[in-house]
């Protein structure tokens, strides 16, 4: 058999697809692991699929179809207060892609990017995939997740040339508040370095206000803001997100972007295009019934005695563990034989989510009351 290469080889394996691959399997379990929205993409962007389904056999642009761009031009004025010209956005397979694209025309071998642990699963991989080195800010439970500009000052040295942001926050659902982001956007100027912030659940908020940071004055040259139309449109399988960032940088990133899926699907950018014209109606309900979900998940967790923040925003709870299991992944494995309740083990999300699950309620509000039922006779 011939040889992987080392880079394959010494990337972990995701605890995630195991426990969700049995889930799938096992009709009895009832997971509560998923990271996308249990709702349909809402009927027009169904009816705008079909419309455009004979009209999509060509490549589109590698940096994003004309009337997108626009789209989305408008959308990040109203919404993100960030204002930005066709030159700097570029249109990508899912806001990861756009992740990967920035990384690899701003970091070279051996520098170091600073992110947030506990945080979403797909960064580290990636960052090692490109042999930069990624440099953890703990998040705390008693500051709610919510990452401290002083801990980042503290991991700052020469080689550090990126500072990854995650708000709303997968797994810890936390929001960073505006003088926090001001705090680090000072940190930012002072050390000459690109703030990646990525906001893939921008429009599912709760108790907080979401804030871009590149909203905020004198950061357009510092900012790449990463988005996606999977979570907030109920759209993930149409594979399709996008970054604003400074022109020069967009440029790179659109350059790279004909070596790797050279664009976006094309029917996805126009479905994507009209989803950005529809009203919010769509969204306030997906929001409205996440919030009882949430209520019902958190408040559940704790009377467990699993001591859970209250999400300001994402769909998960992220459970404190400790007072019954030092090890995330082998509670998680447990409650999956015992109770046939998927979680996602907190050490999938960096060494300082060891002690803690993730929890989604992206699921039926009734299996989240049944879940919670089966994890009650499992602690007992």
């Amino acid at each position: 058999m011939l040889d992987l290469s080392e880079r394959e080889l010494e990337l972990p394996k995701s605890t995630i697809a195991k426990l969700l691959k049995i889930a799938v399997e096992d009709k009895k379990i009832i997971s509560l692991g998923p990271g996308e929205p249990d709702f349909k993409a809402s009927r027009p962007i169904v009816q705008f699929t079909k419309q455009f389904a004979n009209k999509c056999n060509h490549y589109s642009p590698p940096g994003g179809r004309k009337e997108l761009k626009e789209a989305i031009i408008k959308k990040l004025k109203k919404d993100n207060k960030i204002y930005a010209k066709p030159e700097n956005i570029v249109v990508t397979c899912g806001s990861q892609e756009a992740l990967l694209l920035a990384s690899m025309c701003t970091l070279d071998v051996n520098d170091k990017v600073i992110l947030p642990n506990p945080s979403f699963m797909g960064y580290l991989p990636m960052f090692e995939l490109l042999n930069v080195k990624p440099i953890s800010v703990k998040l705390k439970e008693e500051n709610k997740f919510e990452i401290d500009p002083d801990d980042v000052k503290k991991k700052i040295s020469k080689k550090t040339e990126v500072l990854l942001l995650n708000t709303p926050a997968n797994p810890t659902g936390n929001v960073i508040r505006k003088k926090i982001l001001e705090e680090i956007a000072d940190i930012a100027v002072d050390n000459n370095l690109y703030i990646f912030c990525d906001e893939a659940y921008e429009k599912i908020v709760y108790d907080a206000k979401h804030i871009s940071i590149g909203s905020l004055n004198g950061m357009k040259d510092y900012v790449v803001t990463l988005q996606t139309f999977s979570k907030s449109y109920a759209m993930c399988g149409y594979r399709l997100g996008y970054a604003v960032a400074p022109a020069n940088l967009a440029k790179a990133m659109t350059k790279i972007h004909i070596y790797s899926t050279l664009s976006a699907p094309t029917i996805s950018q126009m479905v994507g295009a009209k989803a950005l014209s529809l009203s919010s109606k769509y969204i306030n309900k997906m929001v409205k019934e996440y919030r009882r979900r949430r209520d019902l998940l958190v408040n559940g967790l704790n009377d467990l005695g699993l001591n859970t923040v209250k999400t300001e925003g994402a769909f998960y709870g992220f459970a404190n563990i400790s007072k019954y299991s030092k090890n995330s992944w082998n509670f998680a494995k447990k409650l999956l034989d015992k109770a046939k309740v998927a979680v996602v083990p907190g050490s999938d999300f960096g060494c300082y989510g060891e002690g803690y699950i993730r929890c989604s309620y992206a699921t039926d509000y009734e299996l989240i009351k049944r879940a919670l039922v089966r994890m009650e006779k499992f602690l007992k």
